[in-house]
């Protein structure tokens, strides 16, 4: 394990599945090994790089990615490239899977996304009334009981199988 830890998330919801993990120490890394202790939203490579890099760190920096495209590049300067370890946590098609999952309505989204070409978050909104399903303060309320995320992670790589070379959520649970 490096001995430097980002956590970057793309957006409101995955920060705050991110907060929940971390405050109730499920995670392979704690918060206070995190940079500045937190959970980062800077989701380009030179941002990051302008921001943090230039502390100056005499040891190897892994970057968490939270994010549900699996073609968004992170790009860091060549100076860089052996001090860095990225490791992309997926979440797609959307963290919101975690509350359909959750919900126990993983077939019926399958068939509302077949019929209506539907995403997660519409389905939550439309089909489950979660009007807020992608504002970190519902996420952080909706699973303030960690069993219940907890159920979530594991449920939906069950049922969506994954891909072979993709890191998730699950892959950094204790």
């Amino acid at each position: 394990m490096a001995k430097y830890i980002a956590c970057i998330c793309e957006g409101g919801a995955e920060r705050a599945i991110m907060d929940i993990l971390l405050d109730n120490h499920m995670l392979i890394f704690e918060r206070g090994e995190l940079l500045d202790e937190e959970v980062l939203s800077c989701r380009k490579g030179k941002e990051f790089e302008e921001k943090y890099l230039g502390k100056g760190f005499s040891d190897k920096i892994t970057i968490y990615r939270v994010l549900d495209s699996r073609s968004e590049e992170f790009k860091l300067s060549k100076a860089y490239k052996e001090k860095i370890d990225i490791v992309n946590l997926i979440t797609a098609p959307e963290i919101e899977m975690l509350i359909i999952c959750n919900e126990g309505k993983f077939a019926e989204f399958q068939k509302f996304k077949n019929n209506k070409s539907g995403k997660p978050s519409t389905y939550c909104k439309s089909e489950l009334g979660y009007k807020n399903v992608k504002t970190y303060e519902f996420v952080y309320q909706y699973f303030s009981d960690i069993s219940n995320l907890k159920y979530a992670i594991y449920e939906y790589r069950r049922l969506s199988g994954g891909h072979k070379k993709e890191k998730t959520l699950y892959d950094i649970l204790r």
